[in-house]
């Protein structure tokens, strides 16, 4: 069986639970209540910034750690670091010379930078 529609059924409303126009939920009174309830100007100050804090984990742990504070504060912070630089560089440079010799590529050179680096920290060198 086809149903038939005639064109006066397809004017009459369709029951619904909306009361109200698309005009007056959109841009009614609806909208000038939300308008007028948040502020016109927003001023957001310059967001709040923190510097990442370069820190050892093991700060103060390690059997060193005394011996290299006590240093750093003797010495000075500025030549202190100057000092463990060149010190750290020329460190790097030995495992350098030892990976050539043995013909160690470059990959496994850095391994052992970092594992120097790793049992720095855990003696308290770079504490």
């Amino acid at each position: 069986m086809a149903a038939s529609i005639s064109a006066s059924q397809l004017h009459k409303p369709l029951p619904s639970s909306f009361h109200g126009g698309w005009g007056s939920s959109i841009c009614g009174e609806t909208t000038g209540m939300l308008a007028k309830s948040v502020p016109e100007v927003v001023r957001v100050g310059k967001p709040v910034r923190f510097r990442p804090m370069m820190k050892n984990v093991n700060e103060g742990k390690g059997v060193f750690a005394p011996a290299v504070v006590l240093a750093r504060n003797i010495i000075g912070k500025k030549r202190f670091n100057q000092l463990r630089g060149k010190a750290i560089a020329l460190h790097s440079q030995i495992i350098t010379e030892f990976c050539k010799s043995i013909g160690a590529d470059a990959k496994q050179r850095q391994g052992l930078i970092r594992l120097a680096k790793k049992n720095g920290e855990r003696l308290g060198f770079l504490a």
